[in-house]
């Protein structure tokens, strides 16, 4: 090997950082180096040797300049994928098959290396046991002395979203019971709700759901309470703090009564549902619903739902919780309204 060869390699190896790592330049000077993860409109994340990840403002970019492949999106709804170098205001993607590929950093939407890249896809399509995202709420209290009461709340939600669809699963329960002597009843709440619902986008606005809900409540002496149903929705409101559907279908509900004969009948399903973000740490979520009944007129049955969760930690929040299940046509003996309120731990989880 010649002497200038020897040189050469000598040199890489004593500055491989300088020589294979992507660099930043931002529009005051500075220059950050290491490893470009992925970009948005607002952002971009590079990781670096001794800072970690830094998240810099993406307008405050001048120059970006990689050695390895980056994923760049384009406005035009192009991605094209190649090592990154920046002139005059452009960004020069080295493409492998289509040469290079000169853009205006304006028109750039995102970057991504390789590997979030690959993983942004994968979460476009994720297995069934995968990209699941939820949350177990939990709170009790007991009381002793004058009075002698304990109260159990349990709640579990699961939502598995796709590029164009979403899987949801719930289920909920609450039992209180009054331990004083004599006290009638001594049970005072067991009911239990649960089922799953899926959507399907037809365009960004337009999507289509189907669902199953079921609902027990000793109290009612309802045994079980089915209601399978789907129909048209729309995106009123989608954005990243806030998303507003309104939705409208029908629905089969199956009603089993202890004291009662079954009996089963159509309904139309009319509702609306809102999820939005409050600060960097509560979402809270709305649900309302109108189910008229479609054989005997003036017959209903009506849910509204209220929540509110408060990060703690990335794991740990506190949630709060409010339902009434309103029904025209209860039982003998049995009141039209079932309310409840729960609040305590929230524990999410992904996976």
């Amino acid at each position: 090997m010649s002497k200038r060869g020897v040189l050469a390699v000598i040199f890489v190896f004593l500055f491989p950082a300088g020589l294979f790592a992507d660099q930043v330049v931002l529009k005051n000077g500075d220059r950050l180096t290491g490893s470009i993860e992925k970009s948005d409109d607002k952002t971009l994340l590079i990781k670096t040797e001794f800072a970690g990840e830094v998240t810099v403002q993406w307008p405050a970019v001048q120059e970006v300049n990689s050695s390895a492949p980056l994923h760049v999106s384009l406005s035009n709804g192009q991605t094209v994928v190649g090592t990154v170098t920046t002139s005059d205001g452009n960004l020069a993607v080295a493409t492998a098959n289509a040469g290079t590929v000169s853009e205006p950093k304006e028109s750039v939407t995102r970057l991504r290396s390789e590997a979030e890249q690959a993983a942004y896809d994968k979460s476009q399509h994720p297995g069934l046991l995968e990209g699941w995202e939820g949350g177990v709420n939990a709170g009790f209290a007991l009381t002793r002395g004058n009075s002698q009461t304990k109260n159990l709340a349990l709640a579990f939600t699961a939502d598995r979203k796709g590029r164009r669809d979403k899987l949801s699963l719930y289920t909920n329960s609450v039992y209180a019971t009054n331990d004083a002597a004599g006290a009638t009843p001594s049970t005072t709440a067991n009911t239990e709700q649960g089922g799953a619902r899926y959507d399907h986008d037809f365009t960004p606005r337009l999507f289509a759901y189907v669902g199953a809900d079921f609902q027990t409540d000793a109290l009612q002496t309802l045994d079980l309470r089915s209601v399978f149903g789907g129909g048209l929705g729309i995106h009123a409101i989608k954005n990243d703090r806030t998303t507003l559907d309104l939705l409208g279908g029908v629905n089969y509900t199956r009603e089993k009564y202890t004291l009662l004969p079954s009996r089963s009948f159509a309904a139309a399903s009319i509702g609306e549902e809102l999820s939005h973000k409050l600060g960097m740490s509560t979402l809270l979520t709305e649900k309302l619903y109108f189910f008229p009944d479609l054989n005997e007129t003036g017959e209903y049955r009506a849910t509204f739902n209220f929540g509110t969760v408060t990060k703690i930690s990335k794991w740990l929040g506190w949630q709060n919780a409010f339902g009434d299940i309103y029904v025209t046509n209860p039982p003998a003996g049995s009141k039209q309204n079932d309310i409840l309120l729960t609040t305590g731990l929230n524990f999410s989880f992904t996976h």
